[in-house]
């Protein structure tokens, strides 16, 4: 029994780590891409499990601060590389624009809706 548990050990290990290679997110996986560390973890279990363990797993995230785009009430926008405002003078001018944008769009619409009507209206009176 006791000759079986080196063996046991390096199983369970390579099961291990084959499940945390296939689980990892592909941008996270260090220095090789994921389908080489399943290949090496595959057909080297103890030497690829080791290998995995040292050089492949990702590292932890760290929670992102406020300047990295952290949303503190909104968790699911905490992501890396998102975009934050930063400076409030262009935040504002920004958020000026864009309500000058959505004010013409709607007086556009509302232009359109009044023709539209009128025709319909005209339409309406011709067979008389």
């Amino acid at each position: 029994m006791i000759r079986l548990l080196p063996g046991l050990l390096i199983l369970i290990l390579w099961i291990y780590c084959l499940v945390d290679v296939i689980g990892a997110r592909e941008d996270g996986v260090r220095h090789l891409a994921k389908t080489w560390w399943v290949l090496i973890v595959l057909f080297f279990p103890l030497a690829g499990s080791i290998a995995w363990l040292v050089a492949g797993r990702p590292t932890p995230e760290r929670p992102l601060t406020r300047d990295q785009g952290a949303a503190p009430d909104f968790p699911e926008y905490e992501r890396r590389g998102r975009f934050a405002a930063a400076d409030p003078a262009k935040d504002e001018e920004f958020l000026r624009k864009l309500r000058e944008r959505a004010d013409e769009q709607r007086r556009r619409h509302d232009e359109q809706r009044r023709q539209h009507d009128e025709q319909r209206d005209e339409g309406e009176r011709a067979p008389e």
